[in-house]
């Protein structure tokens, strides 16, 4: 009972006078919980908005007032951070146990900066064996440090050499881990860098392996496996060994399920879209499509990565020709409540995703509404390169070319031809891009066979060979299919059989 009189002096003591957390369930709601209600409701409501509301009316004084209510409601919402509940298994499986070690940690020095070294004591051992079972051992070295601290001032000659000698054991394994993220960070950095940095990196990456591999044996943590094991599959992508990236997310898998890979650390949800990703870019999408379904009741909607999760599922169904799915996924993504949060060019993918999904489907299918969006997108100047729509030049531009050919206006189908051809002159020079190279051939032919099928399929026989055949290629290097090129050449060809352009 003593710790718990201890505990009630210190919180009697040193409370706030002012109410530290909103009342959320309380049946009458004041300013500051009807304040987070509406910001709530209306994310993007104004400050005017906010105090006529509330106030009344926006004089002067109740504009005041509302800027000192805004900052007492923020501060109580940054309390509440405390009281989260991370126990959702869709979210990574990580931030309870992380979170943990923060809550105790926190906890631990309060009582250490008010004299309670008993109590403190305690929860540090707690703190300590929680980040040890997780492997968070930077956690598990500042509570040392603490302990290290209190038996230094207690004169516990014995357990402060004790902790003393952990200390360096931890420090040690510290030094490891940071330089293996260091390894880790350059290579995630350099393989979103231009091509010129990306050839660096790849040149990097054997030496880079090779040190990790040794770091994990110096410091078998999950830090240096984790490292080691994203640097192994951004090598396979780099290198387009998408089979590797299969079987490495399997492995890890079979691994987790022996406990040999740390279960409270390993973030399975990754290792769920890289296997997707492997699959859709490894030209399996049926069998891609059928675990995407599977993974995505693993995805908690709010999560930053559900959208880029979502984006390969829907280039899955694409691909695996399930047209009809891929609008239910495009309708999905734009009821997620964050779909409003995305960035610019995340919201222009998915304009593009939907465009594309709306090309393939029977007109009826589309409403005229749509399909007048539709012919403002095709309108659209697209540069003939864009650095920030690196990979989607292509994409965009053949959406251009099949709507206007769906449309049959000749001279808007030969402006795009001229742009692809130009395109392919200057940027798709590398052997990566055999198989955008040689779509854009195939698509050239249209002009010159005059649009005739006939002779399309027979000039046409050698070029759609070669684009079957070619091999799989870097991501770094390669446009994006959003429906396979084969695909797209028999679009064009029963778009055609309805009629020619004039």
């Amino acid at each position: 009972m003593k710790e718990i009189a201890n505990l009630a002096r210190i919180v009697t003591l040193r409370r706030t006078r002012q109410r530290s957390l909103l009342d959320l369930d309380a049946a009458r709601l004041g300013k500051e919980e009807r304040l987070m209600q509406e910001i709530a409701i209306n994310p993007d409501i104004t400050a005017l908005q906010l105090t006529k509301s509330l106030y009344g009316a926006n004089s002067v004084s109740n504009q005041a007032a509302m800027r000192q209510l805004r900052a007492r409601v923020q501060d109580k919402l940054l309390n509440h951070l405390f009281f989260l509940d991370h126990s959702d298994p869709r979210l990574i499986v990580s931030r309870r146990y992380e979170v943990e070690c923060l809550n105790l940690l926190h906890k631990a020095t309060i009582l250490y900066l008010e004299g309670e070294y008993s109590l403190s004591e305690r929860l540090l051992r707690r703190c300590m064996r929680a980040a040890a079972l997780g492997d968070f051992t930077a956690y598990e070295e500042q509570a040392a440090l603490k302990l290290q601290s209190i038996y230094a001032e207690q004169r516990q000659q014995s357990k402060y050499e004790k902790i003393g000698q952990e200390l360096a054991v931890l420090r040690q394994t510290i030094s490891h881990e940071q330089e293996a993220e260091r390894i880790f960070l350059s290579v995630q950095l350099g393989i979103e860098e231009a091509v010129a940095k990306r050839q660096q990196v790849l040149a990097k990456l054997p030496g880079y392996l090779q040190r990790l591999e040794e770091l994990y044996r110096l410091a078998p943590t999950f830090v240096t496996f984790n490292a080691l094991y994203r640097v192994r599959l951004a090598n396979a992508g780099l290198a387009g060994h998408y089979q590797d990236i299969i079987r490495e997310t399997a492995q890890a898998t079979a691994r987790l399920e022996k406990g040999e890979i740390n279960t409270r650390r390993f973030d399975q949800r990754f290792n769920h879209f890289m296997n997707v990703y492997a699959h859709l870019r490894g030209r399996r999408p049926k069998e891609g499509l059928k675990l995407a379904e599977k993974f995505a009741e693993t995805i908690h909607p709010t999560s930053s990565n559900w959208f880029y999760f979502y984006e390969h599922y829907l280039l899955l169904a694409l691909h695996a020709g399930e047209y009809e799915q891929a609008l239910q996924l495009l309708q999905l993504a734009h009821k997620n409540p964050s779909y409003g949060k995305l960035r610019p060019a995340a919201v222009e993918r998915w304009e593009l995703l939907e465009a594309y999904t709306e090309l393939v489907l029977p007109p009826e299918q589309v409403s005229l509404k749509r399909r007048n969006q539709l012919a403002v997108f095709a309108a659209l100047t697209v540069p003939e390169y864009s650095r920030d729509k690196r990979g989607y030049n292509v994409a965009i531009l053949v959406f251009q070319l099949v709507h206007y050919l769906q449309q049959r206006l000749l001279e808007p189908v030969l402006v795009r031809l001229e742009r692809l051809r130009k395109y392919q002159q200057r940027h798709l020079r590398d052997a990566a891009t055999l198989r955008s190279r040689t779509f854009l051939r195939l698509l050239l032919l249209l002009p010159e066979a005059d649009f005739d099928i006939a002779q399309l399929a027979v000039r046409g026989k050698s070029l759609l060979h070669t684009l079957q055949e070619a091999t799989l290629t870097r991501e770094a290097d390669a446009e994006v299919e959003i429906i396979p090129y084969e695909d797209l050449w028999t679009l064009i060809l029963n778009t055609l059989r309805e009629g020619t352009p004039e």
